[in-house]
């Protein structure tokens, strides 16, 4: 499997991507400061006033960036995971594995600023509103597959039961999306669609998407570097794991 000259399956061995990621880490974690630098200057002193929410409306600069990475890196956790489970790859599972802290913080950060631009809009820090709850319920997921994981001491049986419940919980994804569409919510619709031309001034638009291109760098970032962090633990565990083993059969000789 090639492209643009360069032979991509090699790196699906640990060894080889260890070093890649080690190089990659700098450019993401660069990119992600300049775009997340460049994108709040916009939204907090450039992008126009809304006319009718005023000065509070800005969190929104954080806040939607935030809640889509939360589900966009869930869905990519449940695709490495899957990719695990088919292909018995154990370079797909601790992908999936380094992804989850980093969408949980997203989910958390979206859940947080979203109480901030709550209480002034809506006169609440918190509603049990379709969209709100579904994506508490997410955050309730991303610490299930952690906790899964970590509550078995088999790396295999670890690996293959946190990603069934990585992949049960994608359900909940187009929940979160349409939920706004589906039950009468306080939550406003989306301002950016696929579909139809954007709802807000070009400025807030600019900032809103460097801002989302910025999380998604610093994700890369994050998650390559602990992908590093776990491959290394792995390697000490399986390593310790082997002296273990024959220090036990010369025991027993």
């Amino acid at each position: 499997m090639s492209f643009m000259g360069v032979n991509w399956l090699k790196y699906s061995s640990p060894q080889a991507f260890y070093p890649l990621a080690g190089s990659l880490i700098p450019w993401c974690a660069a990119a992600a400061i300049l775009l997340i630098g460049v994108g709040l200057y916009i939204g907090f002193f450039i992008a126009p006033t809304d006319f009718q929410q005023g000065e509070a409306y800005r969190i929104i600069f954080v806040h939607v960036p935030a809640a889509w990475m939360s589900m966009f890196l869930y869905v990519v956790m449940a695709a490495w995971a899957g990719l695990g489970l088919g292909l018995n790859a154990r370079l797909s599972f601790m992908m999936a594995q380094a992804i989850a802290p980093t969408g949980a913080m997203f989910t958390f950060l979206a859940l947080l600023t979203g109480a901030m631009w709550g209480k002034p809009t809506w006169g609440a820090w918190w509603v049990w509103d379709a969209r709100l709850t579904s994506e508490l319920i997410l955050l309730f997921q991303y610490a299930g597959v952690m906790l899964l994981r970590t509550s078995i001491d088999d790396l295999r049986r670890a690996d293959r039961a946190s990603a069934v419940l990585a992949l049960v919980g994608v359900v909940n994804v187009p929940i979160i999306y349409f939920s706004v569409r589906w039950w009468n919510t306080l939550h406003q619709g989306a301002s950016v669609s696929m579909t139809a031309a954007p709802k807000m001034a070009a400025t807030m638009l600019t900032a809103m998407l460097l801002m989302t291109v910025g999380f998604w760098m610093y994700s890369l970032a994050v998650t390559l570097a602990r992908m590093r962090c776990v491959m290394v633990e792995r390697e000490s565990l399986l390593s310790w794991g082997k002296q273990a083993s024959m220090q036990e059969v010369a025991e027993a000789r």
